[in-house]
Formats: C-alpha cells, structure tokens, sequence
C-alpha cells in the first residue's frame, strides 16, 4: 500500500492517531490554512525532518470521553488498522527514544478506546438477581479484578462489572446472561454439610472426558482443554473452571490433622470460604479417636466445659449482663451453646494456637468476675460437704468434681475417696420421703 493510501486510510477515521490538524502558530498570511499537514517520516522511519519536531499522536485528545453517536462495525476496523500501524511504527523507530515512547502511549489510548466501542457503558441497574445470585454493580475503577465467566480480566475504568453479595461471584456485565453456575450461598443455606471422604475421584472415563461443571470437553493431556482435579470433590474440571485455587481440605484436617491446602475448583473454593465459620464438625463423632493425638484439642475442649458451667452464673448475674461478657464469644457462638461442634476455622486456629490463647484468656476473664469481682455470683459457689474445708468451690475449678444428680460441688478427692452417696442427694431424698 502506498503512502497517499495509508494517509487517506487514517483520514476515515474518527480517531486519525497521525493527524497533526493545524500549525500551532496558525496559518502564514496568503496561504490558504489546511486541515491536516502531511507527516511522511511517520511511516519511513529513517526520513526526518531537519528541525527534528517531536512526533505528534494527538495525545492532547481525550481519547476517554464518551464518543456522540452510535458506533458500525467499520469503527471498530478502522481503529484496529490504525494499532495495527502504530504497532508497525514502534518497531522502526529507535529503542527507547521519545518517539517511540509517545507511540507507545498512544497506542495504549487507542487500545483503550477500541474496548470502549467494543463494550459500550449503558444504564445498567445497581442490583440483578439471577440464579439465586444477588449482584451488586461496583464502583471501584482502579482495583484489578478477573471475570468468573470468561476468565478475562475485568477493566474496572471503561466497563460495567457486579459482584454477587453472597458468594463473591465476580463477571462483566455483558457475561450476566451467560452464567449458568448457582449461587454458592443457597448450596451452603441448604446443605450444611463437607465431603469427609479424602479426595473421592471417580475417573476421567466416568465423567465421559467432559468438565464436572460446565462439560466442556477435557483430557489429561491438555487437548483441548487440560483436565484439573479438584482435591475436594475429587472430579476434573476445565481451565476456565479451575484456576488452580489452594484450600485446606476439611476430610484432611478430620482424619490426618493435615493442613496443608490443595488445589480446588472455583465452586468448590467459594463453597469452603462460606462453610469456614460454621460449626457443622461432631468430632466425637466423626473421628473420636482424633482427642487421644491431639493434645491442643483435650484442652480446648476443657476450657470450652468451664465456659458452658460459667454461662448460667452470667445470665443470672445483673453486673454481667451489663458488661456484656458473653459477647467477647460472638465470633464462636457455638462455643456458649455446646463443647461438641466444631468449624473448619475452629480446627485452624487450634492448630496454629491462637484459638487456646484467645479463650485463655476469656476464660480467666469469666473466672475472674464470678471468684472475685461479684459478690453475687460469688455467693452462688459451694462448701465441701465432705471435707467441710477449703475455700469457695465452684463447679469449673480444675480440682472439683460434680455430682450429676444434683450439681453439687466437691473437692475431687472427697468425692471419689468416699464410698457414701452425695450428701445433698441424701437429704433432697429424705426430704421427698417425708412429704408423702
């Protein structure tokens, strides 16, 4: 293609990137002023002018402002001969000269504005439910974010992007109406549950070679899509599907206290983020003999009995509900209401001892109001009736024992080392004998 060509080319366009318009210092006396002034050295490379004028790509323009007008195919054409061209120039111009660096932001501009005419911004609603989803529209334009949908990256500053508040799914506003996966959070509101089996593969063969989820075709050798086991689920997946998320893996964590994460599926990563701090764990259940190995876990279960025999002196107690102890555990309701169900967050943080130090230290907390600072609930502790020694017992001391008929408290070596019943037993007994 000659040169008169190429120019003529650009010149159709609306964002000619070689147009210079007119002189700066306006046109000379007796001459007619021109539109465009022709710039040859920007397609020879090696011919310059003598006065060596820095290269103009019409950076001055706001190649962000919304174009007037609707957009046809041959803008879109257009805009792609004229990157097409720039990206012929950088590579005649000289390494690292200023030439070369203003062609190379002009050609980020007119990149830029191709995605504009490509995805065009409209009136999108702030909110839009699909599929159990709940999407929020965003605001933010800086932060870098990545299409669930098509596993592109999302342009926060010239597209329309939502999140779904309730599993974080994440996609462009034009891919909404492709997105066939659920809401993660209705799975987790439903079915409360883990796969505690290690990894439950079925083979590649049983899933005919296609994605567990979106079944597109997939092999092991990468054709045409590589084929990605999640360690979770056990079943294969597709590139787009799979992006080699790591999770620790709860079957592991119950049955070998491993905690080391392994690659997941997307699903199935949303899925564990949501079931984190829910307590749906029955060790003693599930694994009992998990307590004779683990020697953090014995002692989180112990402290988590005080708490429970600690919970009735709080709810009686005025000066307690007013200080709102039993709200340093609103983060593990679970542990004021049984000393049995665990969460996966639970199981973490008992492993790397944040949790023992954590209720440690609210356990000395509690002790200390009932045993020193409230003379109420001080009131409620109880004599060795065995002994008829010793201080104030309380039934979450470390060297007490509890009778289970009548929550009597008494020192541990009276009551195992004597052969008669509980006293307050007896007398709640005769007591009865004598009213009938």
């Amino acid at each position: 293609m000659e040169y008169d060509e190429k120019l003529a080319l650009f010149r159709q366009t609306r964002l000619n990137p070689f147009d210079r318009g007119e002189e700066e210092d306006g046109p000379q006396e007796g001459k007619t002023p021109q539109q465009h002034e022709t710039r040859p050295e920007l397609f020879s490379g090696g011919r310059t002018r003598s006065s060596d004028r820095t290269m103009d790509l019409g950076l001055a323009e706001d190649h962000f402002s919304r174009p007037v007008g609707s957009f046809v195919a041959s803008d879109i054409e257009q805009l792609k001969l004229a990157i097409e061209e720039c990206k012929k120039l950088i590579l005649e111009l000289p390494e690292h000269s200023e030439r070369q660096k203003d062609t190379v932001v002009k050609l980020i501009h007119l990149r830029l504005k191709l995605q504009e005419l490509k995805d065009p911004e409209e009136d999108e609603p702030n909110l839009r439910v699909l599929l159990e989803h709940r999407f929020s529209k965003e605001k933010s334009k800086s932060v870098k974010q990545t299409c669930d949908k098509c596993s592109t990256i999302i342009w926060g500053l010239i597209q329309t992007w939502y999140t779904c508040t309730g599993c974080y799914y994440r996609c462009h506003s034009k891919c909404m109406n492709l997105i066939t996966k659920p809401c993660v959070r209705s799975k987790v509101s439903h079915q409360s549950e883990y796969e505690l089996s290690i990894c439950p593969e079925i083979g590649l063969d049983r899933q005919d070679y296609r994605c567990a989820e979106c079944r597109a075709p997939v092999s092991l050798r990468g054709i045409p899509s590589e084929a990605r086991q999640c360690d979770y689920t056990g079943r294969y997946y597709c590139s787009s599907c799979h992006w080699n998320d790591i999770a620790i893996i709860p079957a592991r964590v119950i049955h070998n206290w491993e905690f080391e994460p392994r690659k997941v599926c997307r699903s199935s990563m949303r899925y564990l983020a949501l079931m984190m701090p829910r307590p749906v764990l029955r060790l003693k259940e599930i694994n009992p003999l998990l307590f004779n190995f683990v020697e953090e876990l014995v002692e989180i279960r112990k402290l988590r009995q005080d708490i429970l025999l600690m919970k009735p002196y709080f709810i009686t107690c005025k000066e307690a509900m007013e200080a709102r102890l039993l709200l340093q555990l609103q983060d593990r309701q679970h542990f004021v209401e049984n000393d049995d169900m665990y969460s996966l967050q639970d199981l973490i943080d008992i492993s790397s001892g944040r949790l023992s130090c954590s209720l440690t230290e609210i356990h000395t907390t509690f002790a200390k109001h009932i045993k020193l600072d409230c003379e109420r609930c001080q009131a409620k502790g109880f004599v060795c009736e065995l002994c008829k020694e010793g201080d104030i017992l309380f039934p979450f001391d470390s060297h007490t024992s509890v009778c289970h008929d009548c929550s009597a408290v008494f020192h541990r070596d009276c009551y195992y080392d004597n052969s008669t019943t509980c006293p307050r037993c007896a007398r709640m007994t005769e007591r009865k004998q004598d009213d009938v």
